[in-house]
């Protein structure tokens, strides 16, 4: 079993960078992809990025890409997005899982983080 804890979210200004980050436990991460998904009031979970096991290979939202980049440091454990030119639509509580499907769907994803808020005023 895995768990996973996401952290470095807060409240920012518009045009303002964060990390988060999602660290691991229970298992080692260096076999998984893992992807950052999330969710704002009202709405469905929403993909952002994914990163492949070794790192290689990553994949963007339209809505994030050029400003957000995913990335992991398998001795760690741990996931990291990083988030410039931050928007008040990026609004939303961010979450990490590992991916286990074969889509970037929240349904190819497990065990889901409890969450981190990044809330962007503008």
């Amino acid at each position: 079993q895995v768990q996973l804890v996401e952290s470095g979210g807060g409240l920012v200004q518009a045009g303002d960078s964060l990390r988060l980050s999602c660290a691991a436990s229970g298992r080692r991460l260096s076999s998984y992809a893992m992807g950052w998904f999330r969710q704002a009031p009202g709405k469905e979970r929403e993909f952002v990025a994914h990163i492949s096991w070794s790192g290689g290979r990553t994949y963007y939202a339209d809505s994030v890409k050029g400003r957000f980049t995913v990335s992991r440091d398998n001795a760690k454990d741990t996931v990291y997005l990083q988030m410039n030119s931050l928007k008040p639509e990026d609004t939303a509580s961010y979450y990490c899982a590992v991916g286990t499907g074969s889509d970037l769907t929240p349904r190819s994803y497990s065990y889901w983080g409890q969450g981190t808020q990044v809330t962007v005023s503008s």
